[in-house]
């Protein structure tokens, strides 16, 4: 089971066709480059031409094809029957250099010949995600190949999704199509259901985990991109206190400790759902959690979300479980 975020140290890329500058100066426009964007790391990055051959991660990927940005290539941290982010998504023509996480077919990638890479940027590891320290040496020539850029991945989801929504722009992508309208929509009616509801839901708490064989992973909602939002749009979400010092992302319980915290509404994490939620219930002590022997055990898209569909379709589950909850349960 992945229970944490993967990320990128942004290597010492070769300029190849882009190069990097400081932020915010707005000299690249003015000077005539047909490409310009300013990526999560704060630098602003210029070409000649605008990129065609995209490396992407597999969330990123979702982003870029969801706005008709259609990558050569895609690596990914599982395998792609695992990766919710393109679940259902046409991959045809896309080459797959990588399913497991630090494993990239460096060879693959530079027979791309990429002139972009593309992942969402982790401020907490000022780090790209999917080649950080500690993937194999070869996978770390990838970074080499062609700049990486993307945008803030671990804020927000919404300003994630705001982010690859001009990337795309600026690679040429039709933002007023009707698909792409229609999903930001979407979004934005269930943005707004989801704050109603949490409203109406006064009181009720709600807690992030994630359940592995020897701990229950609480969840640090300022390091999650949508536990954040979800804070941010009402929803009062435990912050546990003591997080791992060394992982800051979780705090770290012991089965025998798992009902230290009583939310009304537990947040499972759901990239591994079947799975994690057999591991918790071998535990005798997870129905020491109040919610859990309630019931009020509902999904956590957490670290995959990549398109306003998605993350409509999210909400409004999200929403159909709070309505349910009892916020009066603890």
């Amino acid at each position: 089971m992945t229970l944490r975020p993967r990320f990128t140290l942004l290597a010492a890329a070769a300029a190849l066709v882009l190069a990097g500058c400081g932020s915010g100066s707005g000299d690249d426009a003015a000077s005539g480059d047909a490409w310009t964007y300013t990526s999560g790391d704060g630098k602003t990055y210029t070409a000649e031409e605008v990129p065609t051959r995209i490396i992407a991660q597999g969330e990123s990927a979702a982003a870029l094809i969801a706005h008709g940005i259609r990558p050569v290539g895609i690596f990914l941290s599982q395998p792609l029957k695992d990766t919710k982010a393109l679940q259902g998504v046409d991959l045809d023509g896309i080459e797959i250099i990588g399913e497991t996480w630090g494993k990239i077919d460096a060879e693959k990638a530079a027979a791309l010949k990429p002139d972009l890479i593309v992942s969402g940027y982790w401020t907490t590891e000022k780090a790209y995600g999917g080649l950080e320290n500690g993937v194999e040496e070869s996978s770390k020539k990838v970074a080499k190949l062609a700049p990486v850029v993307g945008p803030v991945a671990d804020q927000s989801v919404e300003k994630m999704l705001d982010g690859f929504e001009e990337l795309s722009g600026t690679l040429g992508a039709d933002l007023d199509s009707e698909e792409i309208v229609s999903d930001k929509e979407a979004f934005e009616q269930a943005r707004e259901r989801f704050k109603t509801t949490v409203a109406e839901a006064d009181g009720l708490t709600a807690m992030g985990v994630s359940p592995a064989d020897d701990i229950l992973y609480v969840a640090v909602p300022k390091h999650s991109a949508e536990l954040s939002d979800f804070a941010r749009y009402g929803l009062d979400i435990i912050v546990p206190d003591s997080p791992d010092p060394d992982f800051s992302y979780w705090e770290n319980l012991s089965w025998e400790n798992a009902d230290k915290y009583q939310p009304d509404l537990v947040l499972m994490d759901d990239r591994t759902l079947e799975q994690s939620t057999k591991t918790a219930e071998k535990q005798p002590t997870w129905r020491k959690i109040k919610a859990v022997e309630a019931g009020a055990v509902t999904p956590w898209p957490a670290y995959w979300i990549s398109t306003y569909r998605d993350y409509a379709e999210q909400l409004d589950q999200l929403s159909d479980a709070v309505e349910k909850a009892d916020p009066d349960l603890t």
